[in-house]
């Protein structure tokens, strides 16, 4: 690796405080990292990080040179970008984080269209549901729901009404009942989420009022995609949302239940981090995500 490859690398090393999330933002594995951070300093012949159990941290003089490591890193971004303005096409990479559920059934079958309309972009997804800090590990765009942001820093932009609603398959309706108001939910097998506590709050606004139901059950998953395949499978009664079980309460496979209650207290937003200038790659892509679900997304519209 070239010096300035190596400077921008330390940079982004500093700024993600661990050789792993850098090699997360940048598409390598932390120890080739490590080892790219080690050839750096046997060239200049300085130590530039401390290294321990506790992290890393900058030595003085590592402190000194990330300052021009992180201007030339500025430099080359701008450039990019200036490239991307005459060219009129985003490139390089845009990192995007999207929950597992949302990405399998909205994101990837949209991807084709977006991808072949820029063609000099790549696309780097992480399917997860786990906690996404933005600026540590360099993703450009995450696409989360309002109970999951925690970040005070990000902007949120909306892109569609996540509404849900509480199903459960046949299968299970016959063999313990189909409950007829809220308070039979207590007598059913509820399926839970057990990496955000806010989603089990099923406050279902109607008649009765809009206190949470309380929820009991004997299992529990770490992904909506993993309790929307528990509730197809007749495991118990969900709440999920449309976008996931609308086709399928269309074709039989689900039936939605106490269909006079409705849950629209959350949003599908894209996440990213507060810039000035924003990336011409995240602007197109926030762009087209919005202007593909609009103001009533598909799985919404009437047919």
């Amino acid at each position: 690796m070239e010096l300035p490859s190596q400077m921008i690398l330390f940079a982004t090393v500093v700024e993600s405080e661990s050789f792993s999330a850098a090699a997360r933002s940048l598409g390598l594995t932390p120890s080739a990292v490590s080892r790219q951070i080690g050839f750096l300093e046997d060239r200049l012949k300085v130590r530039l990080l401390n290294r321990s159990k506790h992290g890393l941290s900058l030595t003085e003089e590592g402190r000194a040179f990330y300052e021009r490591c992180a201007d030339l890193a500025a430099r080359v971004s701008e450039a990019e970008n200036l490239a991307t303005a005459i060219s009129g096409q985003p490139v390089g990479v845009l990192r995007v984080a999207a929950t597992v559920a949302f990405a399998k059934a909205q994101l990837l079958p949209i991807m084709p269209e977006f991808m072949a309309r820029y063609p000099e972009l790549k696309v780097s997804l992480e399917v997860t549901d786990r906690p996404i800090d933005l600026a540590a590990e360099g993703i450009d765009v995450a696409i989360r729901f309002t109970e999951q942001v925690e970040d005070s820093f990000a902007v949120a932009r909306k892109l569609a009404r996540n509404r849900r609603v509480i199903c459960a398959a046949p299968a299970y309706l016959k063999r313990a009942g189909t409950p007829t108001t809220r308070q039979d939910l207590a007598h059913h097998n509820c399926l839970r989420l057990s990496t955000v506590t806010r989603w089990n709050d099923w406050h279902l606004e109607g008649a009765e009022g809009t206190d949470p139901v309380p929820l009991t059950g004997n299992f529990e998953a770490n992904s909506a995609d993993a309790i929307y395949h528990a509730t197809l499978s007749g495991l118990g009664i969900a709440r999920l949302s449309t976008y996931l079980v609308g086709e399928d309460i269309k074709a039989g496979r689900l039936v939605r239940l106490l269909p006079d209650y409705a849950d629209d207290g959350s949003d599908i937003l894209a996440l990213y981090s507060e810039k000035r200038n924003l990336s011409p790659r995240v602007r197109a892509f926030i762009d087209y995500l919005s202007a593909h679900f609009g103001s009533v997304p598909p799985w919404e519209r009437e047919e």
